[in-house]
């Protein structure tokens, strides 16, 4: 699967027309770990690209294990990173259930 990540009133957020999400931002965290995802692709503020799954994928350069659930979303962590971040209810318009690992790759947008 695949969003397009971009900054909004310097928060870290993303449009998906097909699943209804306007503005959905990341937060609790989830903020702080694109930060450091993103370090290397010039003008990420603008969008890039952010592939994930469930399963690891050729190329991913972030696992996530999950921790536990809280407030309706769930807490995910990086240990390349040493940081937890809460990813909102959004995350069942792309899982059924609660994936136990995550797989993410940033990348620059090519036109």
């Amino acid at each position: 699967m695949v969003i397009h990540p971009y900054k909004y009133d310097e928060m870290w957020v993303f449009d998906d027309d097909k699943v209804g999400l306007l503005r959905e931002p990341f937060v609790a965290g989830a903020d702080r770990i694109i930060d450091r995802m993103v370090v290397k692709i010039p003008n990420a503020e603008a969008g890039f690209s952010l592939l994930f799954s469930a399963q690891p994928f050729p190329g991913y350069q972030a696992k996530f294990d999950w921790r536990r659930e809280e407030y309706g979303g769930n807490w995910y962590y990086n240990a390349e990173f040493d940081l937890e971040g809460w990813l909102c209810p959004a995350l069942f318009k792309y899982f059924d259930q609660v994936p136990q690992e995550l797989y993410a790759q940033c990348k620059a947008i090519t036109a």
